[in-house]
């Protein structure tokens, strides 16, 4: 039996239905109703994390700071917004530590000030995964068992989530993965 000449795939037809499939989902989330939101707006301007001074020890040819990820939310509840930041010392090789601050407005030198420290440099984790829902904070936390794991591969890993509350943030650890290795 032979095939009809339309019936025959062709790549032409492959490209034109995910041109169409892009274009549906393009569309959707275009068209979303008036009440969804992708993620809540920080009243006010945050904080920017680059212009910050962070309390790294980058060694003695201070190697600068890079900021990894952030994100911004109204915590105390004053307008302002507050910005979360995950910073680490800038590094050629390796994975140095991570830390996370959250910054509130300019100080007297005009930079944004450190309002809280969450995680310190000197944990020796890194830190993925930064979100802000409402006035919680959540990461994943990576860390070594020992210093015969290599650097690259962290063997620890944990979720947590900081909640503001009576005026400051509350640590509440998620489970550890794993079992009973913790971070």
């Amino acid at each position: 039996m032979t095939e009809l000449p339309h019936t025959r795939t062709r790549a032409v037809h492959w490209l034109a239905t995910a041109a169409a499939l892009a274009a549906v989902l393009g569309g959707t989330t275009l068209l979303q109703p008036a009440t969804a939101t992708t993620a809540p707006e920080a009243p006010g301007r945050a904080p920017d994390p680059a212009q910050a001074r962070y309390p790294l020890d980058c060694g003695p040819a201070g190697a600068g700071i890079d900021v990894l990820d952030k994100a911004a939310a109204d915590f105390d509840g004053d307008s302002a917004a507050e910005t979360v930041a995950v910073v680490r010392c800038r590094a050629h090789g390796g994975t140095p530590p991570s830390a996370v601050f959250v910054l509130s407005g300019p100080a007297e030198d005009r930079r944004p000030r450190i309002a809280a420290t969450l995680v310190e440099q000197r944990e020796g984790m890194s830190v993925r995964d930064l979100a802000v829902r409402g006035t919680t904070i959540s990461a994943t936390l990576l860390g070594y068992s020992s210093a015969d794991v290599p650097r690259c591969c962290p063997d620890k890993r944990r979720t947590v989530k900081w909640e503001w509350r009576e005026g400051k943030f509350a640590l509440r650890p998620g489970p550890v993965a794993g079992g009973g290795v913790s971070v």
